[in-house]
C-alpha cells in the first residue's frame, strides 16, 4: 500500500482535481489517502468529506478523514504519519496533483533504497485556464537539489528509522524535513520524471512570505552545525546559500 498525506487549509479551489488525480493512479497497489484539514473556512472540509464518505470502505482506494485546528502543514503531515498504512508514504499539497503514472513509476524505481526523488512541473491558474499545462518542468542533478517533501516516494520504515517528522510552528517546514533526510545513512535514487504538478498559488502560505519566517529558517538550520560531521556540515551550508539566493530573487 502506499500512503498519501494531503494536508488541506482553504484549498477549494484545487482540492477535488488533487484527489481525482490520486484516486485515478494507475497502479496495482492500494492507496490510502489521508486528508488532514487544517481548520479550514472555505468549502474545503466539505469536499474532502464527500470523498472520504464514497472512498472511506474501497480497499483500493481509501480515503481518510481527520480534522484539527488551524497549527499549520507541518502539524497536518504530522497527524497525517501517525494514521499511516501503508508500505510507502508520499506527500502531495492540496493544491497539487499526480500526473497518472506517478505512483507506478515510483514503485517500481524504489527497489533497494530508501525512497526516489523525482521533478515537477510547474504552473499556475491563469495556464490552466488558457489550457496551456506545461510550466517549467525540473528534472533532480543530485538529492540535495530540492528541498521540498514532495516529488519523492519514501519507504515508512525510512521515515521512522530516522523519526523524520516536520518541525511545527514554521514555514519552509518541508525545508529543514529534507535536509533532516540528508543527514542520515538513507539512499537515494533519482528518477527522470516530471510527473508531479505543481501549482503556483499566488495565495499559498510561502507565497506570502515574509523576512522573519526566512531568518528562521535559517537560523533552525544553523542550529544544527554543531552537532554533524563533516559531511553534515557541507549540506547544511550548501543549502543556506542556495536558499540565499533563492530568496534574493523574490
Amino acid at each position: 500500500m502506499i500512503s498519501i498525506i494531503i494536508p488541506i487549509y482553504n484549498a477549494e479551489q484545487y482540492l477535488s482535481a488533487c484527489l481525482d488525480s490520486i484516486i485515478a493512479q494507475i497502479t496495482d497497489h492500494p492507496l490510502q489517502l489521508i486528508l488532514v484539514d487544517d481548520g479550514s473556512t472555505d468549502n474545503s472540509l466539505t469536499i474532502a468529506k464527500r470523498y472520504a464518505e464514497r472512498y472511506g470502505e474501497d480497499a483500493k482506494r481509501q480515503v481518510l478523514l481527520f480534522t484539527q485546528e488551524h497549527a499549520g502543514q507541518s502539524a497536518a503531515r504530522n497527524l497525517g504519519l501517525k494514521h499511516v498504512q501503508g508500505e510507502y508514504i508520499a506527500f502531495v499539497d492540496a493544491d497539487d496533483r499526480l500526473a497518472p503514472n506517478w505512483c507506478e513509476k515510483h514503485l517500481k524505481a524504489i527497489d533497494g533504497v530508501d525512497y526516489v526523488q523525482s521533478g515537477y512541473r510547474r504552473t499556475s491558474i491563469k495556464q490552466e485556464e488558457s489550457g496551456w499545462h506545461i510550466g517549467i518542468q525540473r528534472l533532480p542533478k543530485n538529492r540535495y537539489q530540492f528541498t521540498m517533501a514532495y516529488a519523492r516516494l519514501y519507504r515508512r520504515d525510512c521515515i521512522e528509522k530516522y523519526h523524520l517528522r516536520f518541525p511545527e510552528g514554521m514555514i519552509y517546514e518541508d525545508v529543514v524535513f529534507s535536509v533532516d533526510l540528508w543527514l542520515t545513512p538513507a539512499t537515494c535514487r533519482m528518477l527522470k520524471h516530471t510527473g508531479y504538478l505543481y501549482t503556483r498559488n499566488p495565495n499559498s502560505t510561502t507565497a506570502k512570505v515574509q523576512l522573519k519566517a526566512q531568518q528562521r529558517l535559517a537560523q533552525e538550520l544553523r542550529s544544527k552545525l554543531p552537532h554533524q560531521s563533516f559531511k553534515g556540515k557541507m549540506i547544511i551550508y550548501y543549502t543556506l546559500i542556495r536558499l540565499y539566493f533563492h530568496f534574493k530573487k523574490q
